[in-house]
Order: structure tokens, then C-alpha cells, then sequence
């Protein structure tokens, strides 16, 4: 026996339909701008790209699906809290990676849950400016990293505080690197070595990509 019209439609109601194209349309749009037009043609990470886009789909369909049982704000809250103390055991996750992934895991719950009967346009700004944030911090802002490099240090003769300019000094010129500030690790004076941390300002961010073993001079 075949399903009557009127049957098929109380099992696939039009408003939930259209109300699910609607977010889910808005939502897509707005992941994929995030990913593929502000993250991915600066730092050209494609794992970080089908993690961002996989759990923002996921984290939608959690939430819009589950959304008829009215937990609303208080299960919103619980499954990004839940997302939130995730962490990657097999790589050490960057902090601007870790940023993009918090970004797409809300704007999943943001396009899920927002009421919209009354205020899409609401929703469409607020993720305009999810993306509009994302692209002036990530692109247009322009602070420079202070970075450090873990040296070895032989010249002890050095290390006394009224000698501190003298060794920054010493240390531009063997590095090449605009040292501003040194900090004094260790000394070894029985090998007549120093371990000390040389500060120095850069565009990009090199002490994460490094460990933090130590850097013969």
C-alpha cells in the first residue's frame, strides 16, 4: 500500500525542508569562503581544510537535527564545549589553525540554531562579520612576532649584565638576526658555555615551527 499524499507530507514537512536548505545553503557559502578563499591561499594546508570543512557540516547537522528537542542554548553550549577540549595527538595543532577550527565549529551552531523567522538579516551580518574579522586579522593586520632563537654561547666573558649591549652586539653580527633582548638560560663553566634565548622581531611566527632544542653559533 502505497503512502497518501497527505502522509509523505507530515513525514517530510515543506517548512523544515525549506528552513534546512535555507540554513544549510548559508552555511556552506560561509565555510567555504572561510576556508578556501581567507585560509587556504595563505597557508596552503589541505589536512586543516577537510577538518574545518568536515566538522563545521557535522557540528551543523548535530545541531539542526537535535534542535526539535529544545535543548536550544544549553546543548549549543555543551557540544562546543565538547569540541572545544578536543586536541590532535599526532601534530601539534597551530594556534591560528586551532582559531579557524573554533570559527567553524560556531558558525555550525550559529546558522543551526539563530532564529531567523524574524531576523535573517541578523544571521546573514553576523556571519559577515565572522568572515570580515577573519580576513583583516588573518590578511591586513600587520604586528610584528617576537621571536626567539636558543643559543650556545661560548664568549662568558659576556654574560655580566654591565656587558649585556656588548653581547647582543656580538651576537646581531655572528646571527645576523636584529637581536633586541637576550635572556641567560644556564652556564656552564666548567665547558665555558652559555645557553642563553635571543630575542628578535619577524613578520612570521618562527619559534613554533622549531623545537626548542637548542641552536649552536
Amino acid at each position: 500500500m502505497e503512502p497518501s499524499d497527505s502522509q509523505l507530507s507530515e513525514v517530510v514537512k515543506p517548512n523544515d525542508l525549506s528552513d534546512f536548505l535555507v540554513r544549510y545553503g548559508l552555511n556552506l557559502t560561509v565555510i567555504l569562503i572561510l576556508v578556501m578563499v581567507i585560509y587556504y591561499p595563505r597557508h596552503r594546508n589541505k589536512d586543516f581544510v577537510f577538518t574545518f570543512l568536515l566538522f563545521n557540516t557535522v557540528n551543523f547537522l548535530i545541531c539542526f537535527m537535535l534542535s526539535s528537542v529544545k535543548l536550544k542554548m544549553g546543548f549549543a553550549f555543551g557540544l562546543f564545549a565538547i569540541f572545544s577540549i578536543l586536541r590532535y595527538r599526532t601534530v601539534t595543532v597551530p594556534i591560528r589553525e586551532m582559531g579557524y577550527f573554533f570559527l567553524s565549529v560556531t558558525i555550525g551552531i550559529i546558522n543551526s540554531l539563530a532564529q531567523i523567522d524574524d531576523g535573517f538579516a541578523t544571521l546573514v551580518i553576523s556571519n559577515g562579520l565572522i568572515l570580515a574579522m577573519s580576513y583583516v586579522l588573518d590578511r591586513m593586520l600587520s604586528l610584528d612576532h617576537e621571536n626567539f632563537k636558543q643559543i650556545k654561547y661560548e664568549r662568558i666573558e659576556l654574560i655580566h649584565p654591565e656587558k649585556r649591549n656588548e653581547m647582543i652586539d656580538d651576537l646581531k653580527r655572528r646571527t645576523g638576526l636584529p637581536i633586541h633582548r637576550i635572556e641567560l638560560i644556564s652556564v656552564d663553566f666548567l665547558r665555558d658555555v652559555a645557553l642563553v634565548n635571543a630575542f628578535y622581531y619577524s613578520k612570521e611566527n618562527e619559534t613554533s615551527s622549531r623545537g626548542m632544542g637548542g641552536d649552536d653559533d
